[in-house]
């Protein structure tokens, strides 16, 4: 079905299938896919943003939903925050569920969907960094058929949709193994994140995985961090680790994601023959080290939660 706003130059398609979604973007390359709209229709009322059309895919019933393929869950790009927060949700991937809890106010989580957290991309999605941590990818849906790619390329701008093309499923490894999601705000109760962590552990792979989100524009993966830590669990005992080690790879986590800056420059001369540096180079900001000082604390909450 296809209705014309009050300006004739933008029409609203509501397809009823990933099909039918696909071939009105065809139709009209300058449409932009809609679903929950929390961060499209913003930039539209803010002037932001004036697509030639909108293509509603709140009526495509297959991608509202999940389903289990080969070890892995198939989760539609429809899902709302809301329904992945549920409990039967939260018992097939916990990290999710807990991000979408934290996606913010009802109105939002009701509204706002997996797939329109992904496309969107703002360094702030909670679902981001999970599922990175969690190595998921995207089945892209287009006028040339479907395609998957890791979701990392997608965030990370190697893979770019094509024109036509939309998210439409999600698939996500299932570790039946424990899997935690923290992040911080700048004020009490939902808002934005600051800094967020997602940790995963692997124990068929003997494996620790981690990504932080909100500090850089895209998820970031401290793999030696990641390496380190798994090295010192015991996978076939208790899985504990010492406080003194928990710290560490929270220190390890931050310092990988907010690095120092390089070393000033040599050369400066204190009027006795000995180089000095300059005033402020080398030194991170107060704001910033209050930033990395967060990171340590959400991945070393994350993973004791993990091993807990």
């Amino acid at each position: 079905m296809t209705t014309h706003a009050p300006q004739a130059a933008h029409t609203v398609t509501l397809p009823g299938s990933l099909d039918e979604a696909v071939a009105a973007l065809a139709a009209i390359p300058a449409a932009v896919p809609v679903a929950g709209g929390t961060d499209l229709m913003a930039a539209v009322n803010s002037g932001l943003l004036r697509p030639a059309g909108l293509v509603g895919l709140g009526r495509i019933s297959e991608i509202r939903g999940w389903q289990y393929q080969d070890g892995h869950a198939l989760l539609g790009a429809g899902l709302t925050h809301a329904r992945m927060g549920r409990p039967d949700f939260a018992a097939l991937i916990p990290a999710l569920a807990a991000a979408a809890r934290a996606a913010g106010p009802p109105q939002i989580r009701n509204a706002g969907t997996l797939g329109g957290n992904i496309a969107s991309a703002a360094p702030t999605g909670d679902a981001l960094p999970v599922l990175a941590a969690l190595e998921a990818s995207l089945v892209i849906a287009g006028p040339g058929g479907r395609r998957e790619i890791p979701v990392g390329r997608l965030l990370a701008g190697i893979e770019l949709l094509h024109p036509g093309e939309l998210i439409g499923y999600v698939r996500v490894p299932l570790l039946h193994a424990p899997q935690t999601f923290l992040k911080a705000t700048g004020r009490t109760g939902p808002g934005r994140a600051t800094a967020s962590v997602a940790v995963v552990l692997d124990p068929a792979r003997r494996m620790v995985r981690c990504a932080v989100g909100a500090v850089a524009p895209m998820p970031l993966r401290p793999y030696d961090a990641e390496h380190w830590v798994a090295s010192l669990i015991d996978w076939d005992g208790e899985r504990t680790l010492a406080p003194e080690a928990l710290t560490a790879f929270g220190d390890y986590v931050a310092a990988a994601c907010i690095p120092d800056p390089p070393p000033a420059p040599q050369g400066l001369d204190d009027g006795t023959g000995h180089a000095v540096q300059a005033p402020g180079e080398g030194t991170l900001p107060p704001a910033v080290l209050h930033l990395r000082r967060t990171v340590a604390t959400l991945a070393r909450r994350a993973l004791g939660r993990a091993l807990a």
